[in-house]
C-alpha cells in the first residue's frame, strides 16, 4: 500500500457508474451530490439510496454526502428559518442512516461581510453563535449517536481560524472542518485572505475532509486539477502536516476531470 493519500471524489448519481472501477480500485472516499436538493428530500428518495446502494457494492473507502445548503445559513437570526435549517439537517442524516454515510458537509456562516465590520457591532459574534448552537444542537447529538460527522467547510471565510472558533462553542460534538481549496484560493486572491496552506494547517487535527479544485482565485471554478493557479505541493504539504486523515474529495463542476485530476496528482508525486 502506498504511503502517499488516496483520493475520493463528489459524484452526483449519473456519474457513480462511469467512475465505478476507479472507486473500487482502492479505498476511495466517496462524497454523493444527489441529496443535496430540497425537491429531493422532501420526495420519496428511498429508491435512489437503493440504487446508489446497489452502484457502490463492494466500495471500501469512506461514504457521505454533501448536505443541503441552498438559501439559507447555519446561523440565521430568523428562528424560523433556523427551524427549516434543522429539518434540512434531519433529512441529511435519514440519508446518512440509509446509505451508510457517515460524513456530511455543510457550509460555514461566516462572510466577508462579516469579516470587514468585525468589531463594530461588539454582539454579532455571541448572536453568530447562539444561533449556530440552536440550529445545531439536537442535529449534531444525533450524529453524534448515528456515528456520522458533519465537516464545515470555508465558503467566503476570510479568517482560517474561525469556523474552529465555533466548532470548540459547539464543544466540537460530530464536528470537523473541511477546507474547500478552491473557496480557500478565492479568499486569497480577491478577499485579501492567507494563502490555501494556511487554511489547511489552521485546521490542524481538525481536518477531516478536503474538497480539492483548482480555480484562478477570481471565482469559484472547480476546474479540473492543473487547470488553475493553485500550488499543488503546498496543499499536500500542509495536509500531512496536520497528522490528520482527511476525506481527499476531488470536487470538479465537470466529472469527466476526476480521472485526469487524480492522475495529474499521481505524477506530481503527491497523492494516489
Amino acid at each position: 500500500m502506498t504511503a502517499r493519500p488516496i483520493l475520493g471524489a463528489a459524484l452526483d448519481h449519473d456519474s457513480l457508474a462511469a467512475h465505478r472501477d476507479w472507486l473500487l480500485e482502492a479505498p476511495r472516499d466517496l462524497e454523493l451530490q444527489a441529496f443535496v436538493d430540497a425537491e429531493v428530500l422532501d420526495g420519496d428518495w428511498s429508491g435512489l439510496a437503493t440504487e446508489t446502494k446497489q452502484l457502490l457494492d463492494g466500495h471500501e473507502g469512506r461514504l457521505g454526502i454533501h448536505g443541503p445548503f441552498w438559501g439559507f445559513t447555519i446561523a440565521s437570526y430568523e428562528p424560523e428559518v433556523r427551524k427549516i435549517v434543522t429539518r434540512r439537517f434531519h433529512q441529511a442524516l435519514d440519508v446518512c442512516e440509509a446509505i451508510g454515510g457517515t460524513h456530511v458537509v455543510i457550509h460555514s456562516p461566516f462572510t466577508t461581510w462579516g469579516y470587514n465590520h468585525r468589531g463594530l457591532y461588539p454582539n454579532d459574534t455571541d448572536r453568530m453563535l447562539s444561533a449556530a448552537r440552536e440550529t445545531l444542537n439536537a442535529v449534531l447529538g444525533r450524529a453524534d449517536e448515528m456515528g456520522v460527522t458533519f465537516v464545515l467547510e470555508n465558503i467566503e471565510d476570510v479568517e482560517p481560524a474561525d469556523r474552529a472558533m465555533l466548532c470548540e462553542a459547539l464543544d466540537w460534538q460530530a464536528l470537523e472542518l473541511s477546507v474547500d481549496t478552491g473557496h480557500a484560493h478565492y479568499a486569497h486572491v480577491s478577499t485579501g485572505a492567507p494563502p490555501v496552506d494556511f487554511f489547511l494547517r489552521a485546521a490542524g487535527s481538525r481536518l477531516g475532509h478536503v474538497h480539492l479544485q483548482d480555480a484562478d482565485g477570481f471565482a469559484d471554478r472547480h476546474w479540473q486539477i492543473g487547470h488553475g493557479t493553485i500550488l499543488w505541493p503546498s496543499v499536500f504539504d500542509a495536509i500531512a502536516q496536520t497528522g490528520a486523515n482527511p476525506r481527499l474529495i476531488l470536487e470538479l463542476r465537470d466529472k469527466a476531470g476526476v480521472i485526469p485530476s487524480a492522475r495529474h496528482l499521481q505524477t506530481l508525486g503527491l497523492a494516489e
